[in-house]
């Protein structure tokens, strides 16, 4: 059993019900992400979903140095701190240096190590040291075991508020396979247990100067991380997600997550049965 974590308004892990994380991947505009935390939250009120917003200030691993990285850190954490205040939820946003922890601590509930950064000592302890949850994505190129050295850093620097997130692993060239054996192995290192669907549906690099993905599996997935067990269903979403600055290939339409998510908790119901 994963230890129970206090988000606030509810908890998660420990047998209780999952929860969202939802948002688009990178803050394009205030507008945006005011307009689209609004209307998640109004679909998690109607259907009794546990939330948490997450939109990104910076996304520093882009394919090109072209792409669209959002506003940077100041502006962006300015943009979340709105959120927190108008929509009233809490907010999950991304941090890849000791710095940027620091300061996105005093914002946001909880910080994410991307991936690629899963294994980086010195960006784990200084997000475990805000004493905020600390979400860790495992690597596309580690097996699930392995991050129990992360959650070694995070724990020997005094935050057992800890969640663990598989996003795939990577399957030759250009390709994730998303193993639903990880969710439960990870689960065994004592934590609660997310599973990404629209990052799985990835195709790293694929498309030349950005990643490509087939958004039309992310719902399944999801469906089959639900059924193992889950703790979490993180979705990227857009309003209009061919216009999206950054995964338009794997979004989800906002329009789709309400009933995606209802058949989500049907599952869930079953399962714990």
């Amino acid at each position: 059993m994963a230890y129970e974590i206090d988000l606030g308004q509810f908890k998660i892990g420990a047998g209780n019900r999952p929860f969202l994380i939802a948002g688009p991947c990178v803050i394009e505009n205030e507008q945006l992400v005011i307009d689209t935390a609004g209307r998640i939250a109004d679909i998690a009120k109607a259907i009794g979903m546990p939330y948490v917003f997450k939109s990104s200030f910076d996304k520093a691993n882009r394919t090109s140095i072209t792409s669209f990285r959002g506003p940077g850190l100041e502006k962006g954490l300015a943009v979340l701190a709105r959120v927190k205040q108008h929509i009233g939820v809490p907010v999950l946003t991304d941090v890849h240096s000791e710095e940027q922890a620091t300061e996105a601590g005093r914002v946001v509930d909880i910080l994410q190590i991307p991936a690629f950064l899963c294994r980086q000592t010195d960006l784990l302890i200084a997000a475990a040291k805000t004493g905020k949850v600390v979400n860790i994505k495992k690597g596309q190129f580690l097996s699930p075991p392995e991050m129990g050295n992360a959650v070694k850093k995070v724990e020997d620097s005094g935050n057992r508020r800890i969640v663990l997130t598989e996003r795939g692993s990577s399957f030759g060239y250009n390709n994730l396979v998303a193993d639903m054996r990880s969710l439960l192995i990870m689960r065994e290192l004592g934590y609660p247990v997310v599973f990404d669907a629209t990052h799985s549906v990835q195709l790293p690099g694929k498309a030349g100067s950005h990643s490509g993905g087939d958004a039309r599996w992310a719902a399944p997935l999801a469906r089959g991380a639900v059924a193992v067990g889950c703790d979490a269903v993180f979705i990227e979403t857009h309003p209009a997600p061919a216009k999206a600055l950054s995964d338009a290939a794997t979004v989800m339409p906002l329009s789709a997550v309400k009933s995606c998510w209802k058949i989500l908790q049907q599952i869930d119901t079953i399962a714990r049965r």
